[in-house]
């Protein structure tokens, strides 16, 4: 029976203090825009959570509008069968193949069963590996011999060997079961495993961030991931999440991994990669071998532009790249929040980039999340033009995806933001930070400093952090005060040495956007032009500028070529047209 009534009082229907059976109700759809606003034409089956209007025609099931902040997520648990023995044959093969013993086996309760995989259809023996917390079987991960895999379904993601974050001042982390299992082997309990492994993009940290509390008492963290691009890049996610200041690379030399060094060196020399670990890096003291494994990476796959937005004529010009500061101006009313709002909205559906908002002149915060979502669905944020479904699912994805920082205290100084950045970053994983505008922060300049040098540091700052937490840093700076142009009644197109305060704003940043609304055609026809005024790097882009249409019911802007966009970009993604990312 569907019993969680409280989410269809939620959507705003009337249950008539019912809580099963069929009802007829008014329509939160409808009713409020017809002459019979008390009609009863919307069909509830509150045993199974649908319902159907008989007058407008929506229909829809309550799960699919589940919204976050309500919903609890009802993991299926496997049943623990406690096997006592291990197949000989499975013995063997860890003792033969990957110099595990049967201690370790027994110590880690590796059983082995028959189990049905979709890949090949049919059933196949299997290993499994079993997935405790709190000494309770949360889920289970199938190994065959020639290496198919699948995690039990329905359960929950969790490291393998979870109860090892307890208590424990140190912990290795290594990217699958067998190699958590080579340094137990070599003396070393407490390692964990990520359940999922690593991917060449971005990877998928949901297990962590139920977790990532935990490591807050863990004094030395042992990053030990594959020696290859998906493990460097985990590598350099798990460390900017700990802080790289606890985490410890260890190197494999000339093996992939744990296991394989446990193969070819033994036991005490896997034990001596925790022993011989190096911190991440020095403070300020870099030599080759702090940056070879990146440094390896750029050589094999050479300079490689940023992440593209698929659109063609702008990404032409400019590709983003996190470590990156972008300083954005252009006269008030131009623009230039829904214009970044657009990119971000864009690098977070293709690229999967969270991101940190922190923009007072958006306040309050409904009316910003409002905009953003009807970028994502590409509807007008009204009830008569985006549907309950496409709400809630948007509401959802923005939840996931979009944090806004407002300090309750009003303390708006850069130290504040960018403290509430870093807590962004250690549960969530944002990607991005944007700082709309400059003009909003709280500055106080000491008597000791000019306003230029001042701007010059806090610049800095911004930077160092974007290189410290690898995130892509958006700052809005509004301009002086603008002269219109000679016998015209338009504004000059402002650069970034006109923002208020200093030349800095140019000099310090890595990339330099202006956005500038042409109102010749008048303010319902005018084009929004995009100058792109500065890439520091090359191969991330160069100087120029595009032509962009705006879309005064959803906020999107179309190159002026192009017909408007109208997709929901959460259900059906931005289409790649031309070229591949």
């Amino acid at each position: 029976m569907f019993t969680n009534i409280s989410e269809f009082n939620y959507l705003g229907f009337d249950l008539k203090g019912k809580t099963s059976g069929q009802i007829r109700t008014t329509c939160v759809h409808c009713s409020q825009f017809r002459k019979k606003k008390t009609d009863p034409c919307v069909s509830i089956n509150l045993d199974d959570g649908t319902y159907y209007c008989h007058n407008c025609e929506k229909s829809g099931t309550i799960h699919k509008y589940k919204y976050n902040k309500m919903e609890t997520i009802n993991y299926i648990k496997p049943i623990w069968h406690n096997r006592t023995g291990i197949n000989t044959k499975v013995v063997k093969w860890f003792e033969n193949e990957r110099k595990i013993s049967q201690a370790t086996l027994i110590k880690m309760k590796i059983s082995d069963t028959e189990e049905f995989f979709p890949q090949i259809e049919k059933n196949q023996s299997c290993i499994e590996f079993n997935y405790f917390k709190n000494n309770e079987l949360i889920n289970i991960k199938y190994r065959t011999g020639n290496k198919l895999f699948k995690l039990h379904k329905g359960s929950e993601l969790i490291f393998y060997n979870y109860d090892m974050l307890i208590d424990n001042k140190e912990i290795i982390i290594v990217e699958g079961e067998i190699d958590c299992l080579s340094y137990i082997e070599s003396g070393y309990d407490n390692c964990i495993s990520v359940p999922a492994g690593a991917n060449i993009n971005k990877n998928n940290l949901q297990y962590l961030d139920s977790c990532i509390d935990l490591f807050d008492g863990i004094e030395k963290i042992y990053i030990a991931t594959d020696n290859d691009i998906p493990g460097i890049n985990l590598k350099n996610e798990l460390s900017r999440r700990f802080g790289f200041e606890k985490c410890y690379n260890v190197d494999f030399k000339d093996c992939k991994d744990a296991n394989e060094y446990l193969i070819k060196y033994g036991k005490f020399e896997l034990a001596n990669t925790i022993k011989f670990a190096r911190e991440f890096q020095i403070e300020g003291i870099y030599r080759v071998e702090d940056i070879e494994e990146n440094l390896d990476v750029l050589w094999q796959k050479g300079m490689q532009p940023g992440k593209k937005v698929l659109f063609n004529d702008l990404d032409s010009l400019i590709t983003w790249e996190k470590t990156k500061l972008a300083v954005i101006t252009g006269i008030p009313g131009h623009g230039k929040t829904e214009f970044i709002d657009e990119i971000i909205e864009r690098l977070n559906i293709i690229h999967k980039w969270k991101f940190g908002i922190f923009s007072p002149e958006s306040f309050p915060l409904e009316v910003h999340a409002g905009n953003i979502i009807s970028k994502l669905t590409g509807k007008k944020f009204n009830r008569n033009f985006l549907d309950i479904e496409e709400y809630y699912e948007a509401k959802n994805y923005m939840n996931d995806n979009y944090y806004f920082i407002k300090p309750k205290d009003e303390n708006f100084s850069l130290n504040n933001i960018l403290d509430r950045a870093k807590i962004l970053i250690k549960k969530y994983g944002i990607d991005g930070l944007i700082i709309d505008p400059w003009n909003r922060l709280e500055h106080q300049i000491g008597s000791s400093l000019s306003e230029t040098n001042y701007i010059s540091q806090q610049l800095d700052k911004l930077t160092n952090f974007a290189q410290t937490y690898n995130v892509l840093i958006f700052l809005m700076a509004h301009p002086r005060k603008m002269a219109k142009k000679k016998g015209e009644d338009f504004y000059e197109v402002p650069n970034l040495y006109d923002i208020n305060g200093s030349a800095n704003f140019y000099n310090k940043c890595d990339y330099g956007l202006t956005v500038y609304r042409n109102y010749q055609k008048g303010e319902n026809e005018s084009t929004t032009e995009i100058y792109v005024q500065k890439v520091k790097i090359k191969n991330l882009g160069k100087i120029g500028f595009t032509n962009f249409a705006y879309n005064f019911d959803n906020g999107r802007y179309t190159p002026d070529n192009e017909f408007p966009d109208n997709v929901n970009h959460i259900k059906e993604g931005i289409e790649e047209k031309c070229f591949t990312t």
